[in-house]
């Protein structure tokens, strides 16, 4: 038998992995200047937020978009903008970030944490329905990992009740769902441009929708409640200044012209590891998209491993041979920070994704097919030892 790294072998991989965010285009480089040297530095004076915003909602299927400071402030915007209030309900996945719930919590309302599907591990109608009550105002999915959600039967459950829905599309860059882009499905769609994003510019947020009222209303949210094309004294609503920079606005829209290729590069290696832990017949497995995905981001690659994984174990052993892994989200009501703030059901799909689930980061899944070949190479190696399952 091969001896693993961990134990004094050769690694499967000595390359590095790929950097995220890759080294700034030329295009950027040439926006950013532009800006720099304009001195329109900010969005009330410079015109490529307004580009950023509108360019990314027809990429995205939707008649409008609102740039702003950043992903967790997008869902708290699109909530608002929404009709959710203070004492309202939302309902949020269990296997999630922690922002889905903050977001909430910034609004005085209190998120409902409900289980995913065992399976693909999103938000289903079936995981739902329990959580609704009558202080229920909108329902969250998550477009997990750069998979769409199931999204016709939430439409459905959430028209039946009469309920908005915020796709939180964080992950989900360029993922389309039954032929159609993700974020204008529901009342609202959320993007981030944090750091590890398939976009990014450091951090940025960004809102679609169709409707009409409700981006108006949101756009004055992060605009100090002034209206489009109002006077600069005239606060109608309440709001704060959550605008975008132009500098940021400067990386991100020539990134339009490049995200479908770097999707289908992601693809392609999530394919082709899928293939090979299919070929080995061996306790790891890709987790599969849930029905209607038309295009899989790829923000992540998650593998399931079988029950009874000693995870710290299978962790180190992996890294060793090159290739690390995250162990993923904990159950999102287990967090202290949640303790008495959210109302929480039980989850026995996010338990056990929480105990059986490992995360490739974004940059592995743009390192082609070798790099793809060395993972399917190491799960085999570690999963072959007998310690990844002391409990059997």
């Amino acid at each position: 038998m091969t001896t693993l790294a961990i134990d004094g072998g050769e690694p499967t991989r000595r390359a590095t992995w790929p950097a995220w965010p890759p080294p700034a285009s030329e295009a950027q480089r040439k926006l950013l200047a532009e800006v720099v040297d304009s001195g329109h530095w900010g969005a009330t004076s410079g015109p490529l937020c307004e580009r950023l915003a509108t360019e990314f909602a027809h990429r995205h299927g939707a008649k409008h978009g609102i740039v702003l400071t950043n992903g967790t402030l997008a869902l708290f915007i699109a909530l608002r903008a929404a009709g959710v209030r203070p004492g309202d309900e939302v309902v949020v996945p269990a296997y999630t970030f922690v922002a889905c719930a903050t977001a909430v919590l910034l609004l005085g309302a209190v998120p409902v944490v409900a289980d995913v599907d065992p399976v693909h591990l999103h938000l289903t109608a079936d995981t739902v329905r329990p959580a609704l009550s009558p202080r229920t105002r909108a329902v969250m999915p998550v477009h997990l990992a750069g998979s769409p959600a199931p999204l016709d039967e939430l439409l459905a459950l959430a028209a039946e009740h009469g309920l908005a829905v915020v796709e939180d599309s964080a992950q989900a860059h360029g993922a389309s769902y039954r032929g159609r882009p993700v974020g204008a499905h529901g009342t609202a769609g959320t993007f981030s441009f944090q750091s590890s994003k398939a976009m990014t510019a450091g951090e940025g947020g960004l809102i679609v929708t169709d409707d009409d009222d409700l981006a108006a209303r949101a756009w004055s949210a992060c605009n100090v409640g002034r209206v489009r094309d109002g006077a600069w004294y005239h606060h109608a609503e309440v709001g704060w200044n959550l605008r975008m920079t132009e500098l940021q606005a400067a990386l991100l829209l020539p990134w339009l012209d490049r995200l479908d290729d770097e999707v289908g590069a992601r693809d392609a290696f999530a394919r082709r590891v899928t293939d090979g832990l299919a070929a080995a017949d061996g306790p790891v497995e890709v987790v599969p998209q849930p029905p209607g995905t038309t295009v899989d981001s790829r923000h992540l690659l998650m593998l399931r491993a079988a029950p009874g994984v000693d995870r710290a174990w299978v962790s180190r052993a992996l890294a060793a041979e090159g290739v690390p892994v995250d162990d993923g989200y904990p159950p999102l009501a287990a967090l202290p920070a949640l303790q008495g703030q959210a109302r929480a059901l039980p989850a026995p799909g996010t338990e056990a994704a929480a105990a059986t689930v490992f995360w490739l980061r974004q940059p592995m899944l743009m390192a082609g097919p070798d790099g793809a070949d060395d993972v399917v190479t190491a799960v085999g190696r570690v999963f072959g030892d007998g310690r990844a399952f002391p409990r059997r």
